[in-house]
């Protein structure tokens, strides 16, 4: 009987991985131009499953990623604007009745998508923030007693202004734990902008599908292959337990959080060709998916200690592995 064909290295598996990451990246520049590194945490976080939180001031581009992003991958798109009279049956679906079988159907909401905008988060009331949770987390929803899984790959990415607070509900720490990567925008660098102001004749530029979304679920399936080793593990534990034990903060990151620090690490690795993690992954990673985890003392709080100064500081201390 003959064997079977000996499996190929992840190394040479990964490599489509690479290049699909790469024509992602190249498509997504088109509209949003400038911001690379911005670009390459959003497509980490959709490598590693996970979803994103934008902190930006209105007209940066937030809800023009998004809708490239799902253009990019062929997938579908829906975005809800968050008000503090929005519902949760508003965002996951409700159960409407049929007079003509006498039962009741479910009738899917806008979280049934590849990728979906929250926009504006924090201006819905806890309560509607909540309905999200369990989406998040588990890429489904209950509703009624039925649950109805959400369609792979599931990519949230959620924005809130930073500086509108009338009529805002923050993010609690359970609904901030749930997403990767918290990252800016920003505004576009000078000669980008200027360009923009010549070069735009009214319509964006067209974005086409480079990739359809049973390859970015093959995508995510490579990224857990990719090799943590023991030493590079233990360092990630130790900036996790650092955070735990800092004086200034009163609750450090989860354990769902390291999770996700170590998932966002495998997909850089991934993006960087490599079929191993290493602590450099760990640190370029620290501040954007470790920062927003963090709930400071009320001292650090009202001395107007910074979250992301404070995790590159932390990630600084402790030693890296040889």
């Amino acid at each position: 009987m003959p064997s079977a064909p000996a499996k190929a290295p992840l190394l040479e598996r990964a490599a489509p991985a690479r290049a699909l990451i790469s024509r992602l990246l190249d498509n997504l520049e088109r509209v949003i131009r400038g911001k690379r590194e911005a670009l390459e945490l959003v497509l980490c976080s959709v490598a590693a499953g996970g979803h994103v939180l934008l902190e930006d001031v209105p007209g940066t581009g937030k809800t023009t990623l998004a809708k490239a992003l799902a253009l990019s991958i062929g997938g579908t798109f829906k975005r809800v604007q968050f008000t503090p009279d929005l519902l949760p049956t508003d965002i996951v679906g409700s159960s409407i009745f049929n007079p003509q079988d006498g039962g009741f159907h479910f009738r899917q909401g806008p979280l049934f998508a590849n990728v979906l905008i929250a926009d504006e988060i924090n201006r819905a009331s806890p309560r509607t923030q909540s309905a999200l949770l369990e989406g998040l987390s588990e890429g489904q929803v209950t509703v009624d007693g039925q649950t109805h899984v959400l369609a792979p790959p599931f990519l949230c990415i959620a924005t809130q202004n930073p500086v509108e607070f009338h009529g805002t509900y923050p993010l609690p720490e359970a609904s901030l734990d749930r997403f990767a990567v918290q990252l800016s925008l920003g505004y576009p660098p000078d000669d980008e902008e200027r360009a923009l102001l010549v070069t735009r004749s009214g319509a964006p530029p067209r974005v086409e599908a480079v990739c359809g979304v049973e390859e970015v679920e093959g995508l995510q399936r490579r990224v857990e292959e990719v090799v943590l080793e023991e030493s590079v593990a233990d360092y990630l534990l130790r900036i996790v337990k650092a955070t735990r034990e800092h004086a200034s903060i009163r609750l450090g990151v989860s354990t769902r959080g390291a999770l996700l620090f170590g998932r966002m690490a495998r997909a850089r690795a991934l993006m960087q060709g490599r079929d191993y993690v290493l602590p450099e992954d760990l640190k370029a990673l620290a501040v954007p998916v470790l920062a927003h985890r963090l709930v400071l003392d009320t001292r650090a709080r009202y001395a107007g200690a910074d979250k992301r100064a404070l995790m590159k500081e932390l990630t600084g201390t402790v030693p890296v592995p040889r």
